[in-house]
């Protein structure tokens, strides 16, 4: 329980919001009331004993109480709190945990003022810009990525979810599939079961799109581009969206997004979910995965998957009693951009800004379609091992331009071992650890030479006779 040191706000939480006094938990729990008042400020650890008896109290899932979730808060608090805004209010650590225990309501009610701040300040550039360029008003978009909320969303539940995966056996169990004759098996199922007709037409008849369904018809359209492996991920989304679309219904109305965005965005999330548990079968893929030491090429070749669907594929493994190495994946361009990341591993993600210029993922540009691996060390001390490769979206011919993206795939370095990559490698030797940050405003390696922005509590102190190993090492001193 160690590494979970923001269990006492959980607890204090828990307790006020059942109505109870400290003294009454503390009765319940057959402890004293001040050893509780101690648990609560984190000044002692919880143990196991006790936190069995906590999940009889408030009925907890255990897995779910223990999952450093408050840690990413920390993080993004951070953050926040680096922003230039509060340039002359430096908030330091210290404070930001003290907040986060005695009023983790208020810490994510900062959050998400903060965010709104945010949509203000880009929305009103984005009116300013398109007023400059002379394009009025019309058509004006919030900044606010609906996306923000689903992954959030996404996140919150580890990227696991229960009632898709049962979904996905009852399919397997009740169809029945079989693995080598998976498309034509899931066309069927589409005709016979819910009246679908699919069909693979040119790609110039779709209209740049590679799949559309047409409620009217009862009709699946498919890019003649794609390649097997989407073919199959689309025909298995669109079952995902009917066969399961009273399951998904249900998820997305127990997430309470306010905006129909957010709902429909949140919808083909789960739908793709849906279909990465039919095409790799939790069971056996995490057989497979165990047995093949985590080799990502042995995955694909084995459930004729990509990459990218398996990689996005092992983050989902959280099944209590039979769950597979906790790991972290991030998806980014050639230009840095975010389009996908989950933290499995507990590894911090920048939300407002990019991400360390150090990680393994930026490096993998340098040599398309090799996978490389990394043994990183954060700030604090924490590692992590990772692979990353670059990946090609396929569909489309000689003249559609190319877009190649990297994935990173990694977890903490002590269930390395585990990993087929990591063979040979010597992880208990920090020397070779890389050190990386969450992001430039964040991390304080004043000694980086791919340093981009000074950190946060760090002002510009600039001096004309002086150039450090970056432009912020001699020009930044501490805030008082």
């Amino acid at each position: 329980m160690a590494k979970q040191p923001y269990l006492g706000s959980k607890i204090r939480r828990l307790r006020m919001e059942a109505g109870y006094t400290q003294v009454r938990l503390a009765q319940k729990l057959e402890i004293s009331p001040s050893y509780l008042n101690l648990i609560e400020k984190n000044q002692r650890a919880l143990t196991v004993p006790l936190l069995l008896k906590l999940a009889e109290v408030f009925t907890l899932d255990l897995k779910a109480f223990a999952e450093d979730d408050e840690g990413q808060l920390v993080a993004a608090l951070k953050e926040i709190f680096g922003d230039p805004v509060f340039a002359d209010r430096a908030v330091g650590d210290r404070e930001i945990r003290e907040l986060l225990a005695a009023s983790p309501r208020v810490a994510r009610a900062v959050q998400d003022l903060y965010r709104a701040y945010r949509t203000a300040h880009e929305d009103a550039q984005t009116l300013a810009a398109r007023m400059t360029d002379g394009d009025g008003l019309f058509g004006l978009e919030t900044s606010r990525a609906p996306s923000e909320d689903v992954s959030a969303f996404i996140q919150s539940k580890m990227n696991h979810f229960p009632q898709l995966e049962d979904a996905a056996e009852q399919l397997w169990r009740d169809a029945p599939l079989a693995r080598r004759e998976l498309v034509p098996q899931l066309i069927r199922y589409l005709k016979e079961t819910l009246g679908i007709r699919v069909d693979v037409v040119r790609s110039d008849d779709l209209g740049g799109a590679v799949r559309r369904y047409s409620v009217a018809e009862r009709r699946l359209l498919l890019s003649e581009a794609l390649p097997r492996w989407s073919l199959m991920f689309q025909i298995a989304h669109q079952v995902g969206l009917l066969a399961a679309d009273e399951t998904i219904t249900d998820i997305v109305d127990q997430a309470f997004f306010t905006g129909e965005e957010q709902k429909r965005l949140a919808r083909v999330t789960l739908a793709n979910y849906f279909a990465g548990a039919l095409l790799m079968p939790y069971g056996p893929f995490l057989e497979v995965a165990r047995s093949a030491k985590y080799d990502v090429e042995v995955l694909e070749h084995r459930f004729h998957t990509s990459f990218e669907q398996v990689c996005h594929r092992l983050t989902s493994l959280h099944r209590p009693g039979a769950a597979g190495i906790p790991f972290h994946m991030v998806r980014i361009d050639i230009a840095g951009n975010l389009s996908k990341r989950f933290s499995g591993s507990g590894i911090p993600f920048a939300r407002y800004s990019g991400a360390c210029p150090r990680w393994n993922v930026h490096a993998a540009f340098l040599s398309p379609g090799f996978i490389r691996t990394q043994l990183s060390e954060m700030p604090d001390g924490r590692r992590y091992f990772s692979i990353a490769r670059t990946v090609r979206k396929a569909g489309g011919g000689h003249h559609v331009a190319q877009n190649r993206l990297a994935i990173e795939l990694g977890c903490e370095a002590q269930y390395a071992r585990q990993l087929v990559y990591a063979d040979g490698v010597d992880l208990d030797n920090r020397a070779t650890a890389v050190p990386v940050g969450v992001s430039c405003r964040l991390c304080e390696r004043m000694d980086c030479r791919q340093r981009a922005f000074p950190p946060m509590h760090h002002r510009l102190d600039v001096d004309e006779n002086v150039r450090g190993l970056s432009f912020y090492y001699s020009t930044t001193r501490k805030r008082g």
